[in-house]
């Protein structure tokens, strides 16, 4: 068990749709801001198809959810949010989509990058990973090592000034084999506040759902001795 105390310089995290990062790490990205980390978020799909309903503007929704993203992202301290145009379901780990996130590591330099764990597939019976959160972790571990750090990888950005950036560690949210915890007993509750900013998709919910995410929490933070706390899988580079 390894509790995580120190915060980094510079987070990104890159997650499928607007609400992602809240979810799967909204407390630790909070933490680490609080303790003067600058981060970032990159978000791969437009979140269009969050509605049921068949006769929702989809390029609405859209626009509604990157306004909803700019709330929680003030709400939690981020530095700033960006969007790649994505349909939901339709991305691919490909060329296009590994060098989009490569271009965002090299300009934001981040020590340490979040993401899915593109290797937890299957949660008990009743749920199984949404297929834009294995290909966004895929992806992202594709651009991190070694396109990010590698010249040869996406030459087309040292022509537009940008520099190669080696990544500290990845840390792999929703995993099955988490090696750290992140505390977040302070934060825990501005995260909760930050995913209510996505509306949108919370139409249906209330209170139980805030218990929901404080009883996860809690559950998490018995692997690391805490009250609260959010767990990953970190995969580090180098010494």
């Amino acid at each position: 068990m390894t509790l995580i105390t120190d915060a980094p310089a510079r987070a990104l995290a890159v997650y499928a749709h607007p609400d992602d990062p809240e979810i799967s790490a909204g407390g630790t990205l909070a933490r680490w801001a609080d303790a003067g980390t600058s981060v970032w978020v990159l978000i791969t799909t437009r979140g269009e198809k969050g509605t049921n309903d068949p006769d929702a503007d989809l390029d609405e929704l859209a626009r509604i959810r990157i306004e909803e993203t700019e709330a929680a992202s003030a709400k939690l301290g981020f530095v700033d949010h960006f969007h790649l145009d994505y349909g939901d379901g339709e991305i691919n780990d490909n060329r296009d989509l590994v060098g989009s996130i490569v271009r965002c590591v090299r300009e934001v330099k981040p020590e340490i990058v979040l993401c899915p764990d593109p290797m937890a597939v299957l949660f008990g019976d009743a749920y199984f990973n949404h297929r834009d959160h294995r290909v966004t972790g895929w992806a992202t571990l594709d651009a991190v090592a070694p396109a990010a750090g590698n010249p040869h990888y996406f030459p087309e950005h040292r022509a537009e000034g940008l520099d190669v950036h080696h990544v500290g560690a990845v840390y792999l949210s929703g995993t099955l084999e988490p090696n750290c915890w992140v505390d977040i007993s302070d934060t825990l509750e501005r995260k909760i506040d930050a995913l209510f900013c996505h509306q949108s998709q919370l139409t249906e919910t209330g209170e139980w759902f805030r218990e929901f995410l404080r009883t996860s929490a809690e559950q998490a933070g018995l692997g690391a001795g805490v009250a609260y706390a959010e767990a990953f899988r970190r995969v580090s580079f180098g010494a």
